[in-house]
């Protein structure tokens, strides 16, 4: 039976002041099957397009603790005890750092992870 979930991509934005932007990953939440996880695709070549002196491991950084935080436990900060629907919202509130969470979108599912794998090829590859 297909569930409801919710996603969004997630973009690398090198330089703030200039808002352009890269997807590099998905964060999806399906709350009916307690579910909560984020899928990343960091492709350095297309980030320094955007900015040549972007500090790569730095952004690669950043985005591990999105990983981190979506799986929860003492590593994962404050966030990761949150309630997972808590999780999500946190991640996917609006932010001006170098890693930003777009709209949150909606769909229907029987296999959240499957759908995960689907969007980051969808969005980001």
């Amino acid at each position: 039976m297909r569930k409801p979930f919710e996603y969004a991509a997630i973009r690398a934005v090198p330089r703030v002041e200039r808002g352009e932007q890269i997807n590099v990953g998905v964060v999806l939440y399906c709350q009916s099957r307690d579910f909560l996880a984020v899928s990343l695709h960091l492709d350095a070549d297309r980030l320094r397009c955007l900015d040549p002196g972007v500090d790569v491991e730095a952004v690669a950084t950043a985005l591990r603790g999105w990983d981190t935080t979506c799986t929860g436990g003492p590593t994962g900060g404050p966030a990761a005890g949150m309630r997972l629907g808590e999780r999500f919202r946190w991640l996917t509130a609006p932010r001006s750092t170098v890693i930003q969470a777009g709209p949150v979108h909606t769909g229907l599912t029987e296999d959240p992870a499957g759908e995960l794998a689907r969007l980051l090829d969808l969005l980001v590859r």
